[in-house]
């Protein structure tokens, strides 16, 4: 028994040493934590891939070199022809080389927006979970905190029932609503184990990683914001990346146009003849020419399609901004209207339930009243602080929207 009891005592310590170091995580911790999110890392190597295709824009076609008989008779020894080595080699025109270069160089700027984007939303989720986890915590506080009335209440029921001054039914009942803070507590720690669980994968690191969150909440005051299009075009990774997309049209459009530029050959060979006539060299440059009309059908058709390409980027840039003008209105009308309800509940509803609670407890203490009252009385007290803590959830969760669709990270 008593190494059973050392057991206990050990693993009691080490738990509360654990729990000691448990790390407090501020939210602006937490966000610069998941820039390691390897769906970012993705990103990363994605855009370092595009760069380095980049490199090699300008590269030309390899040389082509062959050797071999040239207009030589079917003899086995001829007395006549040549044996010939030559060489070729295409120059791409610059322009075509510059065009290609920067339509690459523009593919990873558009992948830097879509990176943004995407770590904008995962931004807005590690709010929404933190934000989740403190109210959380705020509700375990005030359970812990209707226990003790509930235990003060039962403490002071079986003294009175020591004297027949109270019933057995109201001491079971005041039993069983402190049972029911148990399950209560349970579902209020599992929920604070799942948000712990997706923050730390958020922000790439071990599952089961047990921190403590800051509970102090700053709502900030977003009603009486306004936002304009040019604003939302330049803070909005999505829009930018609608924006750097129509660029890249407009280099696609420059790389097509480019085509119809000439390229350039030279062509060299040197033929050693046979009976004695005398050796011989060919030397020849050659030019395209891509403008006659069955060469330049595809590039003008390419040009034609990358306009209508464009157009339909401008219409999405256009719809996307009057979507998000929207949405953030919306947004701020909402807040606005819940904040006024918060107020209400703080303001209005709690401290009137305080008092009825008080008065319930005074009655009781001066036996006009009965234990049933106060227990009403505590849970309408509880119910009415939850019903503020969900308020005050919803206009988080409100809040982070608005930050997530005006992309404030």
């Amino acid at each position: 028994m008593k190494t059973s009891n050392q057991i206990i005592i050990t693993l009691l310590t080490c738990l509360a040493g654990f729990a000691a170091k448990a790390q407090t995580l501020p939210l602006d911790s937490v966000l610069v934590k998941v820039a390691s999110n390897p769906a970012l890392q993705a990103y990363d190597a994605k855009i370092s891939a595009q760069d380095a295709y980049a490199t090699g824009a300008k590269s030309l076609d390899a040389p082509k070199i062959s050797a071999g008989q040239y207009q030589t008779p079917y003899q086995v020894n001829p007395n006549g022809g040549s044996f010939m080595i030559q060489a070729e080699q295409m120059f791409t025109n610059p322009a075509k080389l510059r065009a290609k270069e920067d339509y690459l160089k523009g593919m990873s700027k558009v992948t830097a927006e879509d990176k943004n984007y995407q770590k904008n939303q995962l931004i807005a989720q590690a709010r929404q979970y933190y934000y989740e986890r403190v109210v959380l915590e705020k509700k375990l506080a005030l359970l812990q905190g209707t226990q003790g009335l509930l235990e003060y209440m039962l403490k002071d029921a079986n003294i009175r029932l020591t004297y027949g001054k109270e019933k057995l039914p109201n001491i079971y009942k005041t039993k069983a609503e402190l049972f029911a803070l148990d399950n209560t507590r349970e579902q209020l720690n599992n929920e604070i184990s799942q948000r712990n669980i997706m923050l730390n994968t958020l922000m790439n690191r071990d599952k089961q990683t047990v921190f403590m969150v800051d509970t102090i909440i700053i709502l900030k005051d977003y009603e009486g914001t306004l936002t304009d299009t040019a604003t939302l075009s330049n803070q909005r990774s999505d829009i930018k990346g609608v924006s750097r997309n129509i660029e890249l049209q407009q280099l696609n459009a420059q790389m097509e146009y480019s085509k119809r530029k000439p390229d350039f050959g030279i062509q060299a060979a040197h033929m050693i003849s046979y009976g004695g006539f005398p050796n011989q060299y060919i030397l020849m440059a050659s030019v395209t020419i891509p403008i006659v009309p069955w060469a330049s059908k595809e590039y003008k058709a390419n040009l034609k399609g990358i306009r209508y390409e464009v157009q339909a980027l401008q219409q999405k840039r256009s719809d996307m901004l009057n979507q998000a003008q929207g949405q953030l209105s919306g947004l701020r009308a909402e807040m606005g209207s819940k904040k006024r309800l918060l107020k209400n509940y703080q303001l209005n509803i709690v401290p009137a339930l305080q008092n009825a609670y008080k008065t319930a407890l005074l009655a009781y203490d001066q036996n006009t009243g009965d234990l049933p009252s106060v227990l009403d009385s505590i849970k309408s007290l509880q119910m009415a602080r939850m019903e503020t803590l969900d308020r005050l959830q919803d206009l988080l969760t409100l809040q982070v929207a608005y930050e997530r669709e005006y992309e404030k990270f």
